[in-house]
Parts: structure tokens; sequence; C-alpha cells
């Protein structure tokens, strides 16, 4: 029966969570060495049985290309090892010995994560190792619709966690995914923190829990190709992102914005490259299912390379065509090419200068996206430092692709599968999320001075008629090169003084 499904899934979080706790207060005793081979054996282990998990995890979510899962569970796991390997993150962590400040790491405690259908494994394995590496245990909460893979993965992360001598039930993972397993786990009272990746209605869910968390919310960056940009390997980059995984990255381009003075070498190039222009009725007739009824992305489309979509809509497109594009003038809720779109589809808007598609851009991002992430195409320092001002994103990434630059794969961000959207994007953090960010700073502060050289420090307060504010003034007048008295500065004060009723 589906409510005994229901209660056993509850209990199931239960007995996950109270295994966990146990286990972390172990690990809490190790030391940073041994936290360590810990984390370097996952990532190991992990690396070891990337093809298999990225194929796995293709047929049972129907997302993606599995090569590319490959390559992102070697993010997930060896990339994302080799960059907090040296953090600092158990014991002590820091000392400033002028300041006489003495920082200590603390574990969080139990991890609740929750992993996305679009990058199951990969997710789980990073924020597997982070967890681990700021001494922390892991509860997974698998999406349902990739639960399997999910599973299977933290089972190779338990087995190598064991191996290399970590304690039982550091990492683990929920076998029956409901919602109310998921609502147990966010609201469980042992639960130190929540990773929480995957649709809005969670995010949301997760910063309501009671708990302390760390949410994502979606991404729609738009990429701009200003005027002085390498139009070609601008084009390059953007379809090699918006293609890779078939869009499955949140930091991936949504939209195109390029000038009205450039505009037929953009639009030259992106056929070149196997973009595809779509006339206005083959739009309309894709917008029908990029949203559902209720507003949201219609999950049908997740993860499906071009021609499916084409099929989809009934659209003929040429062979070899790799992203759909739809010529745009306006944004909105109810337009579906300006909102989120994880599947090679892409908005394309032609503005007259770089001041309009900076406007464009933060048009789009309020729209949504807000706090997550752009990019930008040009060579042109200034425009760049302006885009780096004025854009609500977390992350502006330059001449790279947004999907892979932002999870610092071809950029010196942090790799990371968790992308903070900072208060703008309504998240706790605007971090490329790390084990930093899963660790409390207990601080040790020794005394530097006493309250007798506290008053001494004090200025002492100027004597009724302020003789101090005269005499600054008459130094003030002497700097200046004037030629002025005394009483006349002090004549000037008090009338200053007196007009202000002091």
């Amino acid at each position: 029966m589906e409510y005994d499904k229901d209660l056993r899934s509850i209990q199931e979080v239960r007995w996950l969570v109270a295994r966990a706790v146990v286990a972390q207060k172990e690990l809490a005793r190790m030391s940073q060495e041994k936290v360590d081979s810990i984390c370097a054996a996952i990532a190991e282990a992990c690396a070891g049985q990337a093809e298999r998990l990225a194929k796995m995890a293709v047929e049972e979510t129907g997302f993606g290309i599995w090569q590319d899962k490959v390559l992102k569970n070697l993010l997930g796991s060896t990339m994302t090892w080799e960059a907090v390997r040296d953090m600092k993150t158990v014991g002590i962590i820091r000392e400033d010995k002028v300041r006489r400040v003495i920082e200590v790491g603390v574990p969080m405690g139990v991890v609740a994560a929750l992993i996305p259908s679009t990058n199951p494994t990969s997710t789980a394995m990073y924020k597997s190792i982070i967890s681990l590496k700021a001494g922390n245990a892991i509860v997974i909460s698998p999406h349902p619709n990739a639960k399997n893979c999910i599973i299977e993965t933290a089972k190779v992360i338990a087995d190598a966690a064991k191996k290399a001598g970590a304690p039982d039930g550091i990492v683990q993972c929920i076998t029956l995914p409901t919602m109310e397993a998921t609502d147990a786990l966010l609201k469980n009272r042992s639960i130190g923190i929540i990773l929480a990746t995957g649709g809005e209605a969670m995010v949301r869910a997760a910063y309501s829990s009671g708990n302390p968390a760390l949410g994502v919310g979606p991404g729609n960056g738009p990429a701009y190709i200003e005027k002085s940009a390498d139009i070609k390997a601008a084009v390059r980059r953007i379809l090699d992102s918006k293609t890779f995984d078939n869009g499955t990255i949140c930091a991936s381009e949504q939209s195109i914005i390029t000038e009205k003075c450039i505009e037929q070498e953009v639009v030259d190039e992106l056929k070149r490259q196997g973009g595809y222009f779509m006339t206005d009725a083959e739009s309309a007739q894709l917008s029908r299912f990029i949203l559902r009824a209720n507003g949201t992305m219609n999950p049908k489309i997740v993860g499906k390379n071009a021609q499916t979509l084409a099929d989809m809509a009934g659209i003929r497109i040429p062979e070899g065509t790799r992203v759909l594009i739809s010529r745009q003038t306006r944004v909105g809720r109810d337009n579906p090419y300006s909102r989120e779109k994880l599947c090679p589809i892409l908005a394309f808007y032609v503005e007259n200068g770089w001041e309009d598609a900076c406007r464009r851009s933060i048009e789009i991002l309020n729209n949504e996206g807000a706090g997550h992430t752009m990019t930008i195409h040009s060579e042109d320092e200034s425009v760049i430092r302006e885009f780096a001002l004025q854009k609500p994103v977390s992350r502006l990434l330059v001449n790279t692709p947004g999907a892979l630059g932002g999870v610092g794969a071809t950029t010196g961000l942090l790799p990371a599968l968790t992308l903070g959207c900072g208060s703008v994007g309504g998240s706790a953090t605007s971090d490329n999320v790390s084990p930093l960010n899963l660790i409390n700073i207990r601080r040790v502060a020794y005394g530097i001075r006493e309250l007798d050289e506290l008053r001494r420090m004090s200025p002492a307060p100027a004597p009724s008629g302020s003789p101090s504010v005269a005499s600054a003034a008459e130094r003030a007048a002497a700097a200046a090169g004037l030629q002025v008295s005394r009483e006349d500065v002090e004549k000037i004060t008090r009338a200053v003084l007196a007009r202000l009723g002091m």
C-alpha cells in the first residue's frame, strides 16, 4: 500500500539520521590526515566507476549524454577533491599571532543532501566529498526519477569510505524516496545543514524546514556577445556549453544577446556551427512544450537533443542541427524563451549597444535566475567591468562556456555542483559551495588590552565653547593661506554653534 510505503520511508529516514549522528561523532574525533585519506579514497573509487554510473544515469532518467556525464562525474570526484584537498577543516584551521585569535573548524553534524535528476551521480559524489572533508556525515535524498543510479553511487562512496577507515553510516542514502521521506529528513532536529539542489519548490521547502540550509535557485543566464568579441570563438563556446550533456547544467546559457552592428556576423556564425533559427511559427509550436500549465519547466524537454525537441514540436530541421534558436524581443514570466530551458534551446536578442544589452541582461535575470550566472564575450575590459558592477549575479563568466565555467571546470572558480545565488537569488551564500561552507568557526580570542588602556585611548571631551573646533578652523584657514585672526575664527565658530543650537 502507498500509505505503508510513506510510513516506511519516514521510518527509514529516522534510522538513517540516528545512525549518521553516531558515525559523525566518531569521524569528528579523527585527524585532518585521516579525514583526507577517506575523501581521497572516495574520489578514486568514484573516478573508477565514472563511466558505469554515467550510463546508469542516462538510462534511468533519459536526460543528457553519458559521455558528458562521465566528465561531470570526474568533476564531482577527482576535480573536486584536488580543489579542496589542502583546505584545513579539522581542528585549528587558522591562527593570527598578532591579533591573538585562533580559529577552530567545527563540523555542522549531519548533512541532508537533496540530489537532482539532471546531475544525479556527479552531485552525490561532490556533496559526499565536501561533507566528509568538513567532518560531517551525509544522508542523501535521491530524486525519485534517478533513484537507482543515486543509490548505486552512494554505495560506491560508502564502500570506499569504509575501506579507508570511515565509521559505518557516514554516507547513507534513502532507498524509499517519497515526498514524506524528504520532508522528514529536512525537518529532523538532528540535521546540521541542508544542501538543496533541485527545483524551486524543493529549495523553498529546505529554507522553510527550520534547519540551516544552502539552496540553489534556477539559472537563466544570458550570454552577451559584445562587438569587440572574437565572434567565432564566442559562438563555439556558447554552443559547446549549451549542448554539453544536452544543457542540463543550470549555469548553461539560456539566451544570446548581441549588438545590431555585429548581428549578421553572429547569425551567420551560429548557423555555420549548427544553430537553427526557427521561424515565428516554429517558435510558437515549440513554445507550447517548454512550460507546463503551472508555469514550471516541462520535464519532457530536459536533457533532450535538438532533433528530439524538433520532433516533439513537429518541426523539420536540417541534419546536424545542434541548438534551436528563437528570435525574441520581449521578456516575461509568460514567455518561455526568456525562462530557464535545460536543453539546447536559446533565445536571441539584438540590442543597439552595450548599454541596452546591459539593461536587457538585467531584465532577463530579474525575470528568472537572479543571483546565479551569466557570461560575456568581449575584449573590452571597461565593458566587462561595467557588467561586473551592475549584474545581479554571483558569477560573471568571461570568454568561456557558461556550463563548464560556472562549475569551475574551465575557470579558476572552485569546482562545485551547488552554485550559491546570494541574497538576491534567495540563497544563503553566493559561493561555489565548498567544505568551508559546511563548518562552523569557533574563535579563541586572547585579551590584548585592559580597560584602563581603552580609557587612555579615548579622546578627551572638548570643553564648553569648543576651543578645539576653533583651533581646527584656525589651522584649516592657515593651511588654505587665508589671513584670519583668532578672534574672527572664534566669532565664526560661536555663530555656527549657536545656529546648530549648541
